[in-house]
């Protein structure tokens, strides 16, 4: 029981690497609070959680609305009266090549993926400084480490995902808090589901693995940020890729 007593928020928790990371976390010992937009799938989680021995809750709520996190977090406190994590894998993608990128393609992309992470960190770290420990890990990509043709929305996120992890870990280090990121590479999630067949078989090929990640491939990567045994690891960003970028 790697997280025994330990209260985790992990946003995106729905579907695709949210969800294997909630249902990980509760497996360690997590009590889990679950956030994401869709009401059903937050429940369906909660509730496979809770059947299986597992302390759950669910907020449905917009990570790009400071409004809504506060909610969540409240709540949260209200339930568990503490934040040990805070996982920040809430994403969305949107892309398009620059010279056709639509102004609402790149404040979507924008607003949710690096505006509310910083929302998600500014209500809870205060949480965290108070109780002098706390674990914050930020879900980049692979994208924002090398850049991906027709990504300039996502690819600048995690890229600044990656600046967001490194000063706070520099911030927050003194304070007992540990903040890190992973940046999964291509991962079977809703968002490559729509993909063509041919595009996913050129990535496997390029991947010494010869295969896409699964989800729970890049939840285990957070279990070792957020446990004890990653307790001295800080500022760091951990490629999840298969070997894709060495």
């Amino acid at each position: 029981m790697r997280l025994e007593n330990k209260v985790a928020i992990i946003t995106g928790a729905g579907s695709g690497i949210g969800r294997e990371t909630a249902l990980l976390f509760a497996k360690e010992g997590a009590k889990v609070a679950l956030v994401g937009r869709t009401v059903e799938k937050l429940e369906e989680v909660c509730q496979e959680i809770i059947e299986n021995g597992g302390k759950a809750i669910f907020k449905s709520g917009d990570v790009s609305r400071r409004e809504d996190v506060d909610e969540i977090v409240n709540k949260v406190m209200n339930e568990f009266g503490r934040i040990d994590i805070l996982v920040n894998n809430a994403g969305v993608s949107k892309d398009a090549l620059v010279t056709k990128m639509t102004k609402e393609q790149w404040n979507g992309v924008i607003n949710v993926d690096l505006t509310g992470a910083f929302n998600c960190i500014q209500a809870a770290v205060d949480i965290m400084i108070n109780q002098g420990s706390g674990v914050i890990i930020n879900a980049s990509s692979i994208s924002g480490i090398y850049g991906n043709i027709g990504q300039v929305n996502y690819a600048s996120a995690k890229a600044g995902l990656i600046g967001m992890t490194k000063t706070l870990a520099k911030e927050l280090g003194k304070k007992g808090i540990r903040v890190n990121a992973v940046a999964p590479g291509f991962t079977v999630t809703p968002m490559t589901s729509t993909m063509p067949e041919k595009i996913l078989t050129m990535m496997k090929e390029k991947i010494p693995l010869h295969r896409l990640a699964e989800p729970i491939d890049i939840a285990y990567a957070y279990l070792y940020l957020a446990s004890d045994e990653a307790r001295y690891v800080n500022g760091a960003v951990l490629c999840v890729d298969g070997g894709l970028t060495i």
